[in-house]
């Protein structure tokens, strides 16, 4: 009978959402509120779901699915990063049940709206092509066993390559915004690791040249929100120190001529 009684309280549970949406990237953005059915261990995704499946308002008028992105569902590929209660994150682990009601869900704000709870992180791509952020090799046959590295070293390697451009970091850090080029913690991150392997160390000069211009790693105002709001944990600030020493020496070997 208790068990009865609790699926029932369960089943008549609801959920409020407050979501911010935008018909076009030109357009005006606005509320609407959702009451969702609550289940154990639903997240906002499975609320965006729910209200794709059954586009309701709260006042019952019926209205249209909001839209957003989402793919891997397990926080690896970043995609369905949003604004959940005033804090950037991953909508698919943004569990329900640790979320203060009721839940508001906007757009990040520091990539252009494409509709509703979808952005533009092109941003984030060309700064990602801006410094070069892969390894320059020639696949096309076989080169072999690639070098190796120490352990020590591809330990904290393979920490920054957790980054999965969800630009979580960059709607948090208070230097990326429409009136800054400030390239953003990500990149500088990513510049790090490829300039610690073994043969993308061979254009590692490009790299922090591509951070000594304007918006590069002078834009970092040390907030350290990014390290902060990282949904995987990632030194963030460690890695933008290491690379404000790395473009200093390269300074002055560029001035000894060296």
């Amino acid at each position: 009978m208790a068990e009865t009684a609790t699926a029932t309280a369960t089943a008549k549970r609801t959920v409020k959402f407050i979501i911010t949406r935008r018909a076009t990237p030109d357009s005006e953005p606005y509320t609407e509120e959702f009451d969702i059915p609550y289940r154990p261990n639903m997240n906002v995704i499975s609320a965006l779901m729910e209200i794709q499946r059954n586009p309701v308002k709260a006042d019952g008028a019926k209205t249209t699915p909001v839209v957003w992105e989402s793919n891997c569902l397990e926080e690896v590929c970043g995609a369905c990063s949003m604004v959940i209660n005033g804090k950037p994150r991953q909508a698919c682990s943004a569990l329900i049940d640790n979320l203060e009601q009721p839940v508001r869900i906007a757009p990040m704000t520091t990539f252009p709206v494409v509709r509703d709870l979808v952005v533009n992180r092109q941003r984030m791509f060309n700064a990602l092509k801006r410094v070069k952020a892969w390894i320059p090799i020639d696949g096309t046959y076989d080169l072999g066993p690639g070098p190796r590295m120490a352990e020590s070293k591809r330990q904290w390697a393979y920490e920054l390559s957790k980054c999965m451009t969800c630009g979580v970091c960059l709607e948090a850090c208070p230097n990326v915004n429409d009136r800054s080029s400030f390239i953003g913690p990500a990149p500088i991150s990513q510049v790090r690791l490829f300039n610690a392997h073994p043969t993308g160390e061979m254009n590692a000069h490009e790299r922090l040249d591509a951070l000594m211009t304007d918006g590069g790693i002078e834009g970092c105002g040390n907030s350290q929100n990014c390290v902060r709001s990282c949904p995987k944990g990632i030194p963030l600030t460690t890695s933008i120190a290491a690379i404000n020493k790395d473009t200093t020496k390269h300074m002055f070997k560029k001035w000894l001529g060296m």
